[in-house]
């Protein structure tokens, strides 16, 4: 940002006083125009800098060449090449822009928000909080590539659920030592420390100098001490130093990958701007048994299937556009998460996944060894999805060749439809997406520290991973149990007594693996359906449907699970066929013009003669 003060300038301000010195120019660095006299000088500002600049109440931006804004840089070989682009700086705020129509439509949408009065402070900041934590953030800090430090209200309650997960983990093991990998503002590691306190050895990183600053501000302003390392050679030697005190918040200026190849952790987060599968090998390499990581996707238009050839450069897998596709981001997330453990050698057991508007969040615990990692592989399948009906089934395990593959599906729309019906979508997760154990004591920490905005969803995550309509939770109840066993680990839970089942990174004996193997085949069959239905993909035309609620009544009285789930507010997650969800469903619905009344045999009569007297050009209905 060295041209942002000297890049808006008056038109006095260009008058030079002719003299035999030469003189730099402000806007261009000393390889591109070496210094010269005041004549040359003038003359190039004013062929090159004023007369593409943007007027804005007497002031000019003049276009910068200092390396304020780098250009991404051309791998070719072994050199790295980086070039120094173009641009302007916004007098009204710290944007950087690089064409000159981009800059006047910038400037017309401030002085259309009346965002003109601290048009010439470009330090100011603004102060938000958010859970009992300050952060100080830059007048466009919504806008993720304007500025340095990034922070998106919207994403409260990514940072609740993660912050949940985190204070299970510290209710585990104390201390632990968790990683912020792309801090930008520092928000969420402020959280963890603030809260969780002496159970908790935060490091946030960030790559960036200004938002490394800005990290070092925000702690200052929650009181909390600041320890910084912006060389490796720094952090290697400050590895070696024990005793770091609890209340001290470790800032480093790294690539995410190096700081993870550098130290081992308990928690990891990523969180960076786009997809997360750079970072998986690093994270995964040093990450400790039983710890966890926790990734946020915000590339929705790829894993939403809007950009399909995107999904398949970055997750190599082919997807379309369905009516579960949050669901599908999902899985789609999960299968590059075992990927990446299982080359590592290591295993995953899915906490929790959750797809909603803006991000895709996955939550996984690590488990260490060959066996927890082809176990975790062997749950990476196909999909086939039939393009007629929206029925859908995983392929079978095994390497032969399927001579008829439609014969999978339930539905027999390859029968009765010409041409092929279904496609193969995939590799993806096959396995649970939810532990309820685990749900369960995040809900009890979200009551603990009064995260109201997490609340409501962990408990629609309850009943989705129980897969049961139950509503109503007793939180003190959580925690009954003196023990819970997870990944084949006794957890320590409030009521247990002082002895831990949990070793630091290990598991205790043989007797705690095989129950982990009892366990694992007593869930098996407990596991919630994969995927489900839109109730209004299915309705009928010309019927009103049952409430939904109701519908979830019906679908449980005939003997199956059912659950709403949080990827569709009309979704319903049942282990019902299509078939007999379609039956069921119109059993249930009412012809539109008797006023929901008719039901039954007279369903069927009503919905005849309706459709027969419309194609008959009859203007009036007989029933």
């Amino acid at each position: 940002m060295s041209g942002n003060y000297i890049s808006c300038v008056s038109r006095t301000s260009w008058l030079f006083v002719f003299s035999d010195e030469k003189k730099p120019c402000p806007l261009c660095p000393e390889e591109k125009f070496k210094a010269c006299y005041s004549h040359k000088l003038h003359r190039h500002l004013q062929n090159l800098h004023w007369k593409v600049s943007v007027a804005f109440e007497g002031y000019r931006m003049c276009i910068c060449h200092l390396p304020c804004h780098p250009v991404k840089p051309n791998l070719i070989g072994d050199q790295t090449f980086s070039k120094m682009g173009a641009h302007y700086h916004c007098i009204i705020c710290s944007a950087t822009i690089t064409r000159r129509t981009d800059m006047i439509g910038h400037i017309n949408r401030h002085v259309n928000k009346g965002e003109t009065e601290s048009s010439h402070s470009l330090s100011s900041h603004e102060v938000l909080k958010e859970s009992a934590t300050d952060v100080q953030v830059l007048p466009n800090y919504s806008t993720p590539q304007k500025t340095d430090s990034y922070f998106n209200p919207k994403m409260k309650l990514n940072r609740q659920l993660i912050f949940c997960a985190l204070a299970v983990l510290a209710e585990e093991r104390k201390p632990i030592e968790c990683l912020d990998a792309f801090g930008a503002t520092g928000i969420m590691g402020l959280q963890w420390a603030k809260h969780l306190r002496s159970s908790v050895k935060v490091t946030i990183n960030d790559c960036n100098e200004n938002s490394v600053t800005m990290i070092q501000e925000n702690c200052h302003l929650n009181k909390m001490k600041v320890k910084l390392h912006t060389k490796e050679q720094d952090y290697d030697e400050a590895m070696g130093d024990g005793g770091e005190n609890s209340d001290t918040i470790e800032v480093t200026k790294m690539d995410a990958n190096v700081i993870m190849h550098l130290r081992s952790f308990d928690f990891i987060h990523l969180d960076p701007f786009g997809t997360s599968v750079n970072y998986l090998d690093s994270a995964f390499r040093n990450v400790r048994n039983l710890g966890i990581v926790s990734l946020t996707s915000t590339d929705i238009s790829s894993l939403y299937a809007k950009a399909q050839h995107v999904a398949l450069r970055h997750y190599g897998c082919n997807i379309v556009r369905t009516e579960y596709y949050k669901e599908l981001a999902a899985r789609i997330v999960i299968a590059a998460v075992t990927r990446a453990a299982a080359r590592c050698n290591k295993g995953i057991e899915v906490l929790l996944a959750v797809a909603l508007e803006h991000f895709v969040l996955v939550v996984v615990r690590v488990l260490r060894g060959p066996s927890p990692a082809d176990d975790s592989a062997k749950k990476i399948r196909y999909l086939i999805h039939c393009q007629w009906c929206e029925e859908r089934i995983f392929q079978k395990e095994g390497n032969m060749v399927e001579e008829n593959p439609y014969q999978q599906l339930p539905c027999d729309c390859h029968g009765s439809m010409p041409g092929k019906t279904a496609v193969v979508l995939g590799p993806l997760w096959s396995g649970a997406l939810f532990n309820t154990g685990f749900l369960r004591r995040m809900l009890f920490e979200a009551v603990q520290y009064g995260l109201d905005e997490a609340q409501p969803l962990l408990k629609t995550l309850v009943c989705e991973a129980d897969c049961t309509t139950l509503k109503h939770f007793s939180i003190h109840s959580l925690y009954d149990e003196n023990k819970q066993e997870e990944c084949g680990v006794y957890i320590k839970t409030p009521n247990t007594s002082a002895e831990s089942y949990l070793v630091h990174g290990k598991r205790k004996s043989d007797e705690v693996i095989r129950n982990a193997a009892k366990r694992q085949k007593s869930e098996n069959s407990a596991e919630h359906p994969a995927f489900y239905y839109n109730i209004h993909r299915h309705s009928i035309k010309g019927m009103n449907m049952p409430k939904l609620n109701k519908f979830l009544n019906y679908l449980s009285e005939a003997g199956y699970r059912v659950s709403r789930t949080h990827f569709d507010p009309m979704g319903v997650r049942t282990n019902a066929p299509l078939a007999q969800f379609k039956t069921i469903l119109m059993k249930y619905s009412t012809p539109t013009y008797l006023g929901g009344q008719a039901e039954g045999p007279l369903l069927a009569f009503t919905v005849t003669s309706t459709f027969t007297l419309r194609h008959c050009g009859c203007s009036r209905v007989f029933v």
